[in-house]
């Protein structure tokens, strides 16, 4: 035993052994979503966290979203070819690499400085669209700059002042976005309770020195970058914009201005009912996403994953059928699309790998969402349908 000798160690044999040092190899290190979630939560301050992480009141409608895909049970098929898979679909009549579509958030660059412009290049890279809110921080030209060879899409709230939403249609329409998703779950904005318990403003101000202390790397991007403004809208003061942008009178008679303004695809956001859907196919919508806004306007509201069969089988082929909520997972989109979905839109999951690595966290996201659907339309047996699918 005492003849064993020493030796120094080298470097590669210490690197190998170290735990990561760099932020691609903590990327890499990030085995899902809820990962992601956690290194967004130690870079970004609380309130800019909890701003993503929250929703309206008592948060029931965004935990029983995520309930409803705690109870999917698959039904695979065994003994199937499944070397070649491929999650590529086609959504309002073109391809994309899958049945993806980032949805739109407000506030982006209160997540990560590059905010729009970093999650429009993820998407081009991933070949998924990307939808720029009205409550965005960047402007529609600079989107479509950023992400040239992107699918870039808009979302419209319809503002008090009609006039400003036909100038965010032009503006959006002149900078190559073809796809407008009008929000329709939003006459008035929801209560959510982690903002105000935070004062949460627009833009965002330090509450305690220790705030700065212990996220030093969000506020220095943030003290360094150009001040956050509503690019759309216009300005910065979040209770002004907030009341201007609302209109609690909006009715089914105002989409036929919003598609003689826009002159391309419509897809409206935030269906809840399956009259309401029906009433939208008839009307000639292209597509309808059952959307409880996230959980984060109505609390309490219906369940997108349950309400989904029902409003893909009255809307038929009438419209393609979107399902927005509670997905994390590629699983989650397999599930969703078995029940009826064309294709799922994401949001919070996206915006946790901006806050935690930026641009090279949102390609983190769309690899390991694009993995998991591959791999479970395998295990699977190879394709989507009810059968391989139900709630328990």
């Amino acid at each position: 035993m005492g003849d064993e000798r020493r030796r120094v160690p080298r470097w590669r044999d210490l690197r190998a052994v170290l735990p990561p040092l760099g932020r691609r190899d903590r990327l890499l290190g990030a085995a899902d979503v809820a990962d992601l979630r956690l290194m967004a939560r130690r870079r970004a301050p609380r309130l800019v966290f909890d701003y993503v992480d929250g929703a309206a009141e008592g948060e029931v409608s965004m935990a029983r979203a995520r309930e409803a895909f705690d109870r999917v049970e698959f039904r695979p098929r065994i003994l199937c070819d499944v070397g070649e898979v491929s999650p590529a679909t086609r959504v309002l009549g073109r391809e994309i690499a899958m049945p993806l579509v980032l949805g739109p958030t407000g506030f982006t660059r209160m997540m990560h400085r590059d905010g729009e412009r970093a999650v429009a290049r993820a998407a081009a890279r991933a070949g998924v669209p990307y939808t720029l809110s009205t409550m965005g921080t960047t402007p529609a030209p600079e989107v479509t700059r950023a992400a040239p060879g992107g699918w870039n899409w808009f979302q419209l709230y319809v503002a008090r002042d009609r006039g400003r939403s036909r100038a965010a249609l032009d503006l959006a329409r002149d900078a190559g976005m073809d796809v407008l998703v009008v929000t329709a779950d939003v006459p008035v904005a929801g209560a959510r309770l982690r903002d105000v318990r935070h004062g949460l403003t627009m833009p965002p101000r330090l509450r305690s020195a220790l705030q700065a202390i212990r996220h030093p790397a969000w506020w220095f991007d943030y003290l360094t970058s150009e001040p956050l403004t509503f690019a759309t809208m216009g300005g910065s003061d979040l209770a002004g914009i907030t009341n201007l942008m609302f209109d609690p009178r909006v009715t089914f008679a105002d989409l036929e201005w919003i598609r003689a303004a826009w002159g391309g695809p419509l897809v409206v956001k935030g269906v809840q009912r399956v009259d309401d859907a029906v009433a939208l196919a008839e009307a000639g919508i292209d597509g309808i996403a059952v959307s409880n806004h996230g959980g984060r306007q109505l609390d309490r509201a219906a369940t997108p994953l349950e309400l989904l069969p029902q409003v893909a089988e009255a809307v038929g082929d009438r419209a393609e059928v979107y399902l927005d909520g509670g997905i994390r997972s590629g699983a989650d989109v397999a599930a969703a699309l078995a029940l009826g979905a064309r294709a799922c839109f994401i949001g919070r999951a996206y915006l946790y790998g901006l806050m935690a690595a930026g641009e090279p966290g949102v390609d983190r996201v769309l690899d390991l969402v694009r993995a998991e659907l591959i791999r479970t339309i395998q295990l699977l047996g190879g394709s989507l349908d009810p059968s391989v699918v139900r709630l328990r």
